[in-house]
């Protein structure tokens, strides 16, 4: 959570400070290059997976020989990418200048190419597999607090060597040195605590399904993606910027959803790899109910005030309609969906199955393309917020349904009680607030308007889940007080 609220405000100060010192030009080059070299992303996410998973069972087990051969192959396939990105990199070297039609020296934009890339390679490469092994021994704070101090720092040194008027090159290429040295000290850390045998022989291929992970990562982005893709060709840019707006919210609080359950899996794959299924059951339908609950209260809150916050954020903006309320009824919901479904997606994934679920990844991504393509020329921003929901509402479903048949062996029942009971809260929060108004278009009138939505929606879900879940409610109200939702007791 705090790692996130850095990269916020970091993200806030670097821009502003890049605009006034070299002015918008440069400033979007740098961003441009930064956005081309965004494929590195998508190498380690989804292979990363797959190797986090490989390693719950040996690291549970301590298994120090399976351990290093885990990290072994997979440093090595980090490495064949590497290669085949540093090509990617020579590429873009070469064709990039031309494509910006010179307007800044051949050499100028080459050369930056290169020295912000460096930066993406430390960052992505050099110490991805140690920072794997952390984060799968449930040690993920170690190279979240590191990446956190180094953001701070560097966004620090950039400020000041900025203040100096030194050139966009050397700001970026202490960047590059920064984070260089944030991987060798992961390497330093891992050395000091764990017994990696990098020598180790491979006589057969630890890590089964990278591929599978890779392929199920790159259809995930293709489905992130498509809204803003179909809306570029297909409508216009001022249809994009006012989708842009509404996407700044839902996915800002996608990320907090995100976050809050961040180590979860990590969890449940050190019980499957230990086969302590009655306590995985019990821990799991817990996470559930967590997740439904906390989903439907943040986003029933969020589908309430996205339109009043738009009215305000876009203030004095004319030469576009920002309002548009079904569109943004429909977009929470879609991400909505996609958050209720972290649950069953943390457990399939930390069991490993990325070979499995592949197929339903590529089909979520065909059923999103292919309906916003055919309604976005009907229907302009409805049309591809409806092709992102149907997509998420087919996967989800899947995700439920491959859980209850494949890991756990449960009923669905569970599922559609707590989607029941999110509904029924949802109605009664629109129902108790309809009479709530944007008083003035100001912040201040929103902020009263979001306590005032904020109170009522919380009353009301503690309500009616204290109806439905008794049992989960009382264990809530005597684990509060010790931080501890999804697992353990109190001690008294």
């Amino acid at each position: 959570m705090i790692d996130q609220v850095v990269i916020i405000v970091c993200g806030f100060i670097l821009p502003r400070m890049f605009l006034t010192s070299y002015g918008s030009a440069i400033n979007g080059l740098q961003a441009s290059i930064t956005q081309f070299l965004g494929i590195i992303v998508l190498c380690e996410m989804g292979v990363g997976a797959v190797v986090q998973t490989a390693l719950y069972k040996p690291l549970a087990q301590k298994n120090e020989l399976e351990i290093s051969q885990i990290i072994c192959s997979a440093e090595r396939f980090f490495h064949k990418l590497g290669f085949f990105l540093a090509v990617y990199v020579f590429v873009l070297m070469w064709g990039y200048p031309l494509l910006i039609k010179n307007e800044f020296g051949y050499i100028y934009t080459a050369s930056l190419i290169l020295i912000i890339s460096l930066s993406s390679f430390a960052h992505y490469f050099l110490g991805i597999t140690y920072r794997l092994l952390l984060h799968a021994d449930q040690l993920g704070f170690v190279p979240t607090a590191l990446h956190s101090v180094c953001l701070l720092v560097n966004t620090a040194l950039c400020v000041v060597l900025m203040k100096f008027g030194a050139g966009i090159h050397l700001v970026k290429f202490v960047s590059a040195i920064l984070f260089i040295l944030q991987p060798i000290l992961l390497i330093w850390y891992v050395r000091k605590h764990y017994r990696i045998n990098h020598h180790i022989k491979l006589m057969t291929e630890p890590i089964k399904q990278k591929w599978n992970g890779l392929a199920q990562h790159i259809a995930s982005v293709v489905l992130n993606g498509t809204d803003m893709l179909v809306l570029t060709i297909f409508s216009t840019l001022d249809n994009v910027s006012v989708y842009s707006i509404y996407n700044l919210v839902v996915n800002g609080m996608q990320k907090l959803m995100i976050a809050l359950t961040t180590g979860m899996q990590a969890t449940l794959g050190n019980m499957l790899a230990n086969e302590e299924w009655q306590r995985l059951t019990v821990v799991f339908t817990r996470f559930e109910w967590l997740v439904h609950t906390a989903v439907t209260l943040i986003f029933g809150i969020t589908g309430i005030l996205i339109v009043p916050f738009v009215a305000v954020y876009t203030q004095g903006i004319t030469d576009a309609n920002y309002i548009v309320p079904i569109f943004a009824a429909l977009l929470v919901f879609a991400q909505a969906l996609f958050c209720l479904r972290i649950p069953y997606s943390t457990l399939v994934l930390a069991a490993g199955h990325f070979k499995e679920t592949q197929n339903s990844a590529i089909l979520e991504t065909v059923i999103n393309v292919v309906l916003s393509i055919v309604l976005v020329r009907y229907l302009s921003l409805v049309g591809v917020v409806i092709g992102t929901l149907a997509a998420v509402v087919y996967r989800t479903l899947y995700f439920v349904w491959y859980l209850s048949r494949h890991i756990l062996k449960r009923h669905m029942i569970s599922f559609i009680k707590c989607f029941f009971v999110d509904i029924i809260v949802l109605f009664f929060m629109w129902l108790c607030t309809s009479a709530f108004s944007l008083q003035q278009i100001g912040y201040l009138s929103w902020l009263s308007l979001a306590c005032k939505v904020s109170v009522v929606s919380i009353l009301i879900s503690i309500a009616i889940n204290q109806v439905m879940f008794p049992q989960e409610m009382k264990l809530v109200w005597q684990q509060v007080k010790c931080g501890k939702l999804i697992e353990g007791r109190c001690k008294k």
